[in-house]
């Protein structure tokens, strides 16, 4: 699925900025296609000579440079500095993660010299990708999300799980440390006192935050991909359903579906205005069907993982638009591609066959379709696609061998 790309600046490159350790990255492959699809040269951070990232045939450049999260912020300005230096012209920064957009943010005035930066508040993304408080701004501005609260320590945390009831989610709070130092490995679904105990016997290292459970049965979960320029103003939204995740209910998109929903873009640019953001941003929403309700749960301040879903008839996506506006030209306005799906196959299949298990029938969009972008399979970009089955076989024999090994010992 390969649209006409509007015109965009040969003599700009862009380069993709990431914080820690994820090789095995669809979002980057993604981005480095879409720019070099447009004739844009795309330099990208990576592990190593051969992640898929790396292997990709629009990736004009490799900076080979492995972070894992523990470096000071000083240290990775550094090593932007050099890596600017070495591409000799500005070009468009891309965040990846949560980390790299604060990064990027925080030390503007030093980075600007040799990247072009969204003029986003200095403090906003760290505050957006922080969950506590982000559900302190949405309270502010009058975004629904579900009830969230960071315990002092572990005994506020279990008489908030007393109090509220189970399910409930746990998350890291801040960014960074969910990197150096993390209290649980992403977001976390505990059943019961019992298994919160399990999961957090002792005080947590870290800052820990526990978000109010939405039942998936009366729930919808939906994502909104947007670019808002300098003024404030959003220059593309898209809005999509999630379809499947792994892990299942708290994990990465593994399926997707583009579905306008003005309703909720509405909901997205108002927030945004008000915040005063600028830049890239995928937004979480689960739709409670108790009360028909957008309540968000997650603000990244960067490229999503899964924005290839969105593309305007324009052939704008969200990176794109990025490129196409720190470059001094105009976005084109058009409506979204409508139906248009996104697959992430190898983590979707178990999350299908988890949810047919638990379920007793086959899952929406369990067979291939038209009209679908995949993460990885690609005609004119093979080579991340068997990089990446080399890389997932290996972390799947690895984690066999090690459960093998744990119970040879049990």
């Amino acid at each position: 699925m390969h649209d006409c790309a509007p015109s965009l600046d040969p003599r700009v490159p862009a380069l993709l900025v990431k914080v820690g350790r994820y090789p095995q990255h669809h979002g980057a492959v993604g981005a480095a296609r879409s720019l070099g699809r447009a004739g844009v040269p795309v330099y990208a951070m990576v592990e190593d000579r051969y992640t898929p990232t790396a292997l990709s045939r629009y990736v004009t450049g490799r900076f080979v440079w492995p972070t894992s999260g523990l470096e000071q912020p000083g240290q990775l300005v550094a090593a932007l500095v050099i890596i600017g230096r070495a591409i000799g012209v500005r070009s468009v920064a891309v965040a990846t993660d949560d980390e790299a957009a604060v990064l990027l943010a925080e030390h503007a005035p030093r980075l600007s010299e040799h990247f072009l930066l969204p003029p986003v508040p200095r403090d906003l993304p760290r505050s957006l990708a922080g969950k506590a408080a982000l559900y302190e701004l949405c309270v502010r501005h009058g975004v629904p999300a579900p009830r969230t609260w960071a315990p002092a320590d572990h005994g506020e945390l279990l008489a908030v799980g007393r109090e509220w009831g189970y399910p409930l989610v746990l998350k890291n709070r801040d960014p960074w440390t969910r990197l150096s130092d993390p209290a649980v490995p992403g977001t976390v679904l505990v059943r019961s006192e019992a298994e919160l105990l399990a999961r957090c016997p002792h005080e947590a290292r870290a800052p820990l935050l526990v978000q109010e459970y939405l039942p998936e049965r009366s729930c919808e979960d939906w994502i909104t991909h947007l670019y808002c320029a300098a003024d404030g103003a959003a220059r593309v939204v898209f809005t999509g359903v999630k379809v499947r995740s792994w892990p299942p209910s708290a994990g990465v998109t593994t399926r997707a579906r583009a579905v306008a929903n003005p309703e909720l873009a509405a909901l997205a640019i108002r927030l945004c205005r008000r915040i005063g953001y600028s830049g890239v941003a995928d937004l979480d929403w689960r739709l409670d069907l108790r009360d028909g309700r957008y309540k968000l749960l997650d603000f990244n301040p960067r490229t999503g993982a899964q924005f290839r879903l969105f593309e305007s008839e324009g052939g704008v996506d969200v990176v794109r638009a990025l490129h196409l506006d720190l470059s001094g030209r105009p976005i084109p306005v058009s409506r979204q591609v409508q139906p248009r799906s996104y697959a992430v196959g190898q983590l979707d299949l178990p999350s299908a066959l988890v949810w047919a298990a638990r379920e007793h029938r086959l899952p929406e969009s369990f067979l291939p379709r038209r009209h679908t972008e995949r993460a990885w399979l690609c005609r004119d970009d093979p080579v991340p696609a068997l990089a990446e089955a080399v890389r997932f076989t290996g972390t799947v024999a690895g984690r066999l061998a090690a459960e093998w090994r744990r119970r040879a010992r049990a």
